[in-house]
């Protein structure tokens, strides 16, 4: 869970630490980051796999699709388990999708990956978790540990958003290879998961 007022601390800390940044902050105005979700462990990482590659409209009704076969709510593991291939397909979900699900469902059930553990972990050992499940990587945790487990430093460097905030903040005429950008971003620890936040908003601000 997020600390109470951690993205106002941050935001003073960050206005502290770059002043280019600072502008920025004070242009978009106060961090409206959300580091929590009432969704389960297993729920929000199911989420994020059907959210991948698809518009948040899009991805939003495909995955109220998915929780209407359970009442309206995320689906434990074995209930996942003993949804046959073709209802979760008429859902929406393609058949890849359906494939990671039930992959992350049996993995996690069988107790081969410490999903009901994640918040007890470290964020290295979040990722190494979540990685190891076919059709989640690097982003996908990234994203988990941001705005399911409320890590305040966590700073994805593969996100085309954070790279073009990146390239908007220091003027670059190129966008920023993710190595650039994770070494960018090195400067607004410890808060680096609100410095992506106002990366984010700073695309939407005129140039």
């Amino acid at each position: 869970m997020t600390p109470p007022n951690v993205a106002r601390r941050a935001a003073a800390h960050l206005r502290r630490a770059d002043p280019m940044l600072g502008d920025v902050i004070r242009r978009v105005g106060p961090c409206k980051w959300v580091g929590s979700s009432d969704h389960t462990h297993f729920g929000f990482v199911l989420r994020c796999i059907v959210y991948q590659q698809l518009s948040g409209k899009a991805a939003a009704t495909i995955f109220g699709r998915v929780q209407e076969l359970y009442g309206g709510r995320v689906p434990t593991e074995p209930e996942l388990l003993a949804t046959r291939v073709p209802k979760l397909r008429a859902a929406g979900l393609s058949g890849r999708k359906v494939e990671y699900a039930k992959e992350l469902a049996r993995r996690s059930h069988a107790g081969e990956i410490a999903l009901h553990e994640l918040h007890a972990l470290s964020d290295s050992a979040v990722i190494e978790a979540l990685v190891s499940v076919r059709g989640i990587g690097r982003w996908t945790a990234q994203m988990v540990m941001m705005f399911h487990l409320g890590r305040p430093d966590v700073f994805p460097e593969l996100d085309l958003g954070v790279q073009k905030g990146v390239q908007k903040l220091l003027g670059l005429r190129r966008l920023p290879s993710p190595e650039r950008t994770a070494r960018v971003g090195e400067r607004w620890a410890p808060y680096r998961t609100v410095a992506a936040w106002y990366l984010w908003r700073s695309l939407e601000l005129p140039a």
